[in-house]
């Protein structure tokens, strides 16, 4: 499975895929980001995030993980916040999400943590086959800008 890092090149597949992901959740409404944004935060001079590709052997774009580094004051190490893992529907059960993680993982030897709707039972088994376990007695919370 070919997996590498996105490019700013990759910025309008992104906001594609980030726009098919919405509609799999349900929150298209919510997809307002563009390509000029993934650019800026992405691959500007002071990047948010960072994100991988997974293709196929032919160079087909099949999905994408967008992650940033963390830092856990327990471990003492910096670890990794999943954001996004999608992985179109046609090419899911061939190994691209897994590709995804196990680079994800690779690059830490702190924690991969992410959230999960918890609706999403196809992901929620996906992820324990993996061994990830739900994070007990946490709850997350969201402070929003207001403008």
């Amino acid at each position: 499975m070919p997996i590498r890092a996105a490019t700013a090149d990759d910025a309008d597949e992104i906001g594609s895929l980030i726009r098919e992901l919405a509609g799999y959740e349900q929150l298209e409404h919510k997809a307002v980001a563009t390509a000029d944004d993934i650019r800026l935060h992405l691959f500007g001079p002071t990047p948010a995030a960072s994100a991988l590709i997974a293709e196929t052997d032919n160079g087909d774009i099949v999905g994408f993980a967008l992650y940033y580094t963390t830092f856990s004051t327990f471990l003492g190490r910096p670890g990794i916040w999943l954001e996004d893992l999608f992985v179109r529907p046609q090419y899911r059960d061939q190994g691209h999400g897994l590709a995804l993680l196990q680079r994800l993982r690779a690059q830490t030897d702190g924690r991969v943590e992410w959230a999960v709707l918890d609706w999403n039972q196809p992901s929620i088994d996906f992820y324990r086959q993996l061994g990830a376990e739900p994070v007990e007695g946490w709850t997350r919370y969201r402070w929003r800008h207001l403008s």
